[in-house]
């Protein structure tokens, strides 16, 4: 039993490392795949953002990561799926980043440089969780000290093409590491207590 369980783990590698090669056959010429070095390809396809992301870890003291590449449908399987390819301890642990707009924000709010009142923020919450828009609303309220009317944090979706600008990723693909440019993150509590 457990030799014919290991010959089909090892055709299912096969098959997913020749789907990986498939899918990166599909990428423009000047395309860098988000996450390529995985048990799936062996390491042998270092990407750029790769790198890049390991070293801003490892500078942060960081050492204990896995960057993970996953089928083309992952965000339509279930999460008990999505965790065991993730090798997750549980779905809780699960995690989005979604990039905001402040579409109520004054008028000479136009970017991320008061992080305490600014035109975009990343927010970090759990799969299993809503995003709350009214929580975030009274977060920065309470992070301005009532100085700002709760009337001017109005967080919205940003769309794609913008997210894409400011982050430097694709949808589906947003982390709060190594972002283009220095958006504020907030991460939901609940995520700490996972």
């Amino acid at each position: 039993m457990e030799a014919a369980l290991a010959e089909l783990e090892r055709v299912q590698l096969q098959i997913l490392r020749r789907i990986s090669k498939l899918e990166l056959s599909h990428l423009p010429q000047n395309a860098e795949p988000i996450l390529s070095s995985s048990p799936l390809t062996n390491g042998d396809a270092s990407s750029d953002v790769e790198a890049c992301l390991s070293n801003i870890l490892r500078s942060n003291g960081v050492n204990d990561f896995i960057f993970k590449r996953v089928a083309s449908d992952y965000y339509d399987w279930p999460l008990e799926s999505r965790r065991d390819v993730l090798g997750a301890a549980s779905v809780r642990h699960l995690c989005k980043s979604i990039v905001l707009v402040n579409t109520q924000a004054l008028s000479n709010v136009i970017d991320c440089s008061d992080r305490n009142n600014s035109k975009y923020y990343v927010v970090v919450v759990q799969y299993t969780a809503r995003y709350n828009a009214e929580t975030v609303k009274n977060f920065l309220y309470t992070l301005n000290n009532g100085k700002i009317s709760k009337k001017k944090f109005n967080l919205r979706l940003a769309p794609e093409e913008t997210s894409i600008k400011l982050t430097g990723y694709e949808h589906n693909a947003v982390t709060c590491i190594g972002m283009q440019t220095d958006i504020p993150v907030i991460l939901d509590e609940a995520i700490c207590k996972a």
